[in-house]
């Protein structure tokens, strides 16, 4: 399986993009804003965010509404929203490219197979959101977990995996170390959600040793080093601005 990889302003027109691939997935990302908002949504206090998901077929139904209100929410912690007050930050997500399931069709229907594209569509939204020179608070790093039928935790499951998980997860940590996000499917003990929290913050905080019952579905997790990742993706970006300085 291949690493991660990120692509900065891939469209032209937009005020920010990214094209970002992990794990089988291709997202590209647009984000246009802070604009101004309409008037009968504008908030006074704060910037308005607006998540839309595109399906890589057909067109989006309640799955793409779901990942649309888990990444607003999350996104919404992230931007310094009261630094735009009565503006819209519009975000556009199309799915490019979804891993080949022996059992399912392509589309993403099944709420498991929807969390394992989850850091595959924050992570191209925080690069769009950098390309856009939209500040942050903080970068943050997700990765997806599922159980298997063994209860061992497997990091960054295929579709194999997921398609026979007992249940599966999705974590996020902000780069100060703090949780994000957290969304889970499926039936699971308290004492696999702990050893599932102590993987996940493991990963994402990239710490040597991703917890003692974990597998990796190609030997290394491809979640471990996003944040590198990101900084390299965003200093080459600078080198090649200032390179006629």
């Amino acid at each position: 399986m291949s690493h991660p990889s990120a692509v900065l302003s891939p469209l032209p027109k937009a005020d920010g993009s990214a094209t970002f691939s992990s794990a089988g997935f291709t997202v590209m990302a647009a984000v246009n804003g802070p604009v101004e908002a309409p008037r009968r949504d504008e908030n006074a206090f704060e910037a308005l965010v607006e998540v839309m998901v595109r399906p890589a077929a057909g067109p989006g139904g309640p799955a793409e509404r779901l990942l649309e209100t888990m990444l607003q929410s999350a996104l919404r912690q992230l931007i310094p929203v009261r630094n735009f007050p009565r503006t819209m930050i519009q975000l556009t997500l199309q799915i490019l490219e979804v891993p080949q399931s022996p059992y399912k069709m392509t589309r993403l229907l099944h709420p498991q197979v929807n969390l394992a594209l989850v850091p595959a569509l924050l992570h191209a939204s925080i690069l769009a959101l950098l390309s856009a020179a939209v500040p942050l608070k903080a970068i943050a790093a997700a990765v997806s977990l599922a159980v298997g039928a063994d209860h061992g935790i497997i990091v960054d499951p295929g579709p194999a995996d997921v398609d026979r998980a007992h249940s599966v997860h999705v974590l996020a940590f902000t780069s100060d170390d703090e949780l994000l996000l957290a969304e889970s499917a499926g039936s699971f003990s308290v004492a696999e959600w702990r050893s599932i929290l102590e993987t996940g913050q493991s990963v994402c905080c990239q710490c040597q040793e991703a917890g003692p019952d974990a597998t990796m579905s190609a030997g290394v997790p491809e979640s471990q080093g996003i944040r590198t990742l990101i900084r390299s993706v965003m200093e080459a970006r600078s080198d090649e601005d200032l390179h006629w300085k």
